[in-house]
């Protein structure tokens, strides 16, 4: 049985015993999740984790040294960055077009007297400049260990073009770069072995923990995130692929499929990277020098399926404190959604921190996010798996505009024992 096949039985028996607590006394979830659910999802998130800073360093070593050329680099950034930004602004659109059109914030009662929520978002960041400024490291050592992704792509970037310039007096460096890529795919094989029980862990946990009563009380908010997931992906998504990156978009999701199944389990964009990245590249036949350099980028500055919740839920909040935005508020939320992106880490939650900077932005009570809290972690998951489908309709856009640039593929890239292990994926 593949992979694929164990982490999806993993979800759906998690789904069962999820529900199935929900429908529980509360001191039952109580007495289960922290000490069985909580530990093993939480083990296999850290061991992937583990492994996340080193792959995604050596991997932009290898993708830009594959690149070859300084320019090249330029060309494929560039394209990749305006590919996430435009993508991004549709999603945001979207988003609050279909949230206009559902009302969900109408469909209710909802309590909004009492509401908390602590905001920990600053003005700077939603700086665009100050973003920038912070890509460079002062000390790559402590941006390796913090696990910033940004100033890691870039300490690795000027690596690879180091390496570049100095050729054979180089070798030995060249060859630790692709040993240490090699050994860091061969121990990620093996942590997906776990996958399936980690898989079962996170969503029994998240389903549990929600209960029933909040899912109902959120179904129209819950649908309207969900249908705009969907069509982002299917259309937009769909469309890039088709027509600029010449590929079916049934051939795309049946391939990719498994690693959004991965990513809605982990919740993770930068922990799903490893196998991101495998698929895109065995799958889906984009070269490893872009997608070791498009992926890991679109896992910090790619945020689509964050900004359809973040435009979906400041649609839903204004309704609810019965509060008319204007063409400007709109306009300002797309704007806000857009630079928030930049930057913004790949990890569980992140998402409802920025969109206290989108509802500052234009006005809104931040407290209204303590209406959406309870049911974000499911979303999260469905919104992971949008993320990354957006990295790697990236990818295979880039790769296509950019073929005829491209070095001859490296034989060299991927061992034998990874892509043997590889296989049952």
């Amino acid at each position: 049985m593949s992979e694929t096949k164990k982490i999806l039985i993993g979800l759906a028996l998690g789904v069962v015993v999820g529900l199935g607590l929900a429908g529980l006394p509360d001191n039952v979830y109580e007495i289960v999740n922290p000490y069985i659910l909580s530990p093993v999802g939480t083990i296999f998130l850290n061991l992937i984790k583990m492994l996340v800073v080193p792959i995604v360093f050596f991997s932009i070593i290898l993708g830009v040294m594959g690149l070859g050329d300084p320019k090249e680099l330029g060309r494929v950034g560039s394209k990749s960055i305006l590919f996430f930004l435009a993508t991004t602004a549709l999603a945001i659109m979207l988003a609050m077009g279909v949230a206009s059109v559902l009302q969900p914030g109408e469909r209710g009662d909802f309590q909004t007297t009492g509401l908390e929520f602590e905001s920990t978002a600053t003005e700077e960041s939603s700086n665009i400049v100050q973003t920038f400024v912070n890509m460079i490291p002062t000390n790559p050592i402590t941006a390796l260990a913090e696990g910033n992704m940004l100033q890691i792509i870039v300490f690795a970037a000027l690596i690879g073009f180091a390496l570049i310039a100095l050729g054979d007096k180089a070798k030995t460096w060249r060859q630790f770069v692709k040993q240490g890529d090699r050994i860091m795919m061969y121990l990620i094989h093996l942590v997906m072995k776990l996958a399936p029980y980690g898989a079962f862990a996170l969503i029994a946990s998240a389903i549990g923990g929600i209960g029933l009563d909040a899912v109902v009380a959120m179904a129209w908010y819950m649908i309207a995130v969900v249908l705009t997931l969907f069509l982002h992906a299917t259309i937009v998504y769909g469309a890039a692929v088709y027509f600029i990156g010449k590929m079916s978009p049934v051939f795309f999701f049946k391939n990719f499929y498994e690693a959004m199944t991965f990513a809605f389990s982990t919740s993770s964009s930068n922990a799903t990277l490893p196998v991101s990245m495998e698929v895109a590249q065995k799958k889906l036949g984009v070269p490893r020098s872009i997608s070791s350099f498009v992926q890991p980028l679109g896992a910090t500055v790619n945020m689509d399926g964050t900004a359809i919740m973040q435009g979906v839920a400041t649609i839903f909040i204004a309704q609810v404190f019965a509060s008319d935005l204007t063409m400007t508020q709109l306009l300002t939320v797309v704007i806000t959604a857009v630079l928030a992106s930049i930057g913004t880490a790949g990890v569980p939650g992140v998402g409802l921190v920025m969109l206290a900077l989108v509802l500052q932005s234009v006005n809104l009570p931040v407290e209204g996010i303590a209406l959406i809290i309870g049911v974000d972690r499911i979303l999260d998951m469905l919104r992971t798996s949008v993320n990354i489908t957006g990295d790697a309709a990236c990818a295979v856009v880039v790769s296509k505009l950019e073929e005829k640039h491209l070095p001859p593929v490296d034989e060299d890239s991927w061992d034998e024992a990874g892509a043997t292990s590889s296989s049952s994926l």
